[in-house]
């Protein structure tokens, strides 16, 4: 009887007598269902952030910040540079014949999260230019802002985490209380999260005499170095020039880092436990099968058959508690409306994250089965038939 046949009539007996079994099998299924569900939930906020900011990105859009600055509300544009910027080549014309460029500002609003707690919350001035930069700008409640008045609209990620930001409720500001006029979405992106009102009055009201960035719609995507080469060549100006997608990966690779890390680090630690509750199952599980393996072996079955299929009940019963760790975070998590710090996104359980929660599974199967397997391989029939 070749290798191969005799693995799968050994698995096979192997998972029929998994019912006798049962709570030494649920071990593991829990064990590995935590960790994947822990891991999962935890790389859910870094999978949301990292698509809000990438839907904020276009690569058809650059930046200008002042030079040095790595956030924007560290940049300084001046009202005397901003037109010189405005006026640079490979800059995108509308049906005015002006150029598709706005000035920005933002801030910090302070506001209650709808839990109570005191945040922050971003807004953003947008000039006469700022809707057709962004056409994926909708307003779905209310109406859009006048220039010149202390109105604001807000995004639907930031009306879903902040308290009030209805329709009508005011916004206190350094200048007196901004009125909610509307609602708006931009494909899920993170200025969802954030407040947009007309930037020289929230200069005014903010006591800012500079802007922090112009933003540009570009004449093609070739025009970036034409444009980014005249603005740092000229003397007169001290600025850094980024495509928009360069500028948010940066942002996002800075928060990804951090909580990345933190994810992985404590899913390592639950590893580490759902480790040892393998091992420990998967002797007893081998102990349990003593009389079997012996007879097997007896009858002439090699050690590796015996092996493997330790090594695939432990694979079996972790994919199980992996998929429905994986499961529970999908459901209680993806879709979910959430915030760090000033930042507000969709969680997102993707499936290639439960791909890697899965392998992590299978690591830890393989890595808690790996002893016991040798074992059950190893041990001599006589022992194992005196042990029963």
């Amino acid at each position: 009887m070749n290798i191969l046949r005799q693995i799968v009539i050994v698995s096979a007996l192997n998972f029929r007598n998994l019912r006798q079994r049962f709570w030494q099998s649920l071990v593991i299924v829990v064990g590995t269902g935590l960790v994947v569900g822990v891991l999962l939930s935890m790389l859910s906020m870094t999978e949301g952030m990292h698509r809000a900011y990438i839907s904020t990105g276009d690569p058809g859009r650059a930046i200008v910040v002042s030079g040095g600055a790595d956030q924007e509300s560290m940049s300084h544009i001046s009202r005397a540079i901003a037109p010189i910027i405005e006026t640079a080549p490979g800059i995108q014309k509308d049906v005015d014949g002006r150029p598709i460029a706005d000035r920005g500002l933002q801030v910090g609003v302070p506001l209650k999260k709808k839990s109570g707690i005191d945040a922050y919350c971003f807004m953003r001035g947008f000039g006469p230019k700022g809707f057709v930069l962004r056409p994926d700008f909708k307003i779905v409640a209310g109406r859009m802002f006048q220039a010149g008045r202390r109105e604001l609209i807000a995004g639907v990620g930031a009306r879903t985490v902040f308290a009030g930001l209805e329709i009508g409720d005011k916004v206190i500001m350094p200048d007196g209380p901004w009125t909610v006029v509307g609602a708006f979405t931009s494909g899920r992106d993170i200025i969802e999260g954030e407040l947009i009102g007309d930037t020289d009055t929230l200069m005014t009201a903010t006591r800012h005499n500079d802007y922090n960035t112009v933003i540009v719609r570009l004449a093609s995507l070739d025009s970036f170095a034409v444009f980014k080469k005249a603005l740092t060549t000229n003397p007169a100006l001290a600025v850094d020039v980024a495509r928009q997608t360069d500028w948010y990966h940066r942002l996002n690779n800075e928060f990804y880092t951090v909580v990345s890390g933190l994810a992985y680090s404590v899913g390592s630690l639950l590893a580490i436990g759902a480790l040892f509750c393998a091992i420990n199952t998967m002797y007893a599980a081998v102990a349990a099968r003593s009389q079997e393996i012996a007879t097997l072996r007896a009858l002439g079955y090699a050690a590796l058959p015996v092996a493997v299929s330790v090594l695939a009940e432990a694979v079996f019963l972790s994919v199980a508690g992996a998929l429905i760790g994986a499961a529970i975070a999908w459901a209680l998590y993806d879709g979910q409306q959430d915030s760090f710090g000033i930042n507000v996104f969709y969680l997102t359980v993707s499936p290639a994250m439960v791909g890697l929660g899965i392998l992590w599974a299978v690591g830890v199967a393989l890595l808690g089965a790996i002893l016991p397997s040798i074992k059950a391989a190893r041990r001599p029939v006589a022992e194992a038939l005196r042990a029963t």
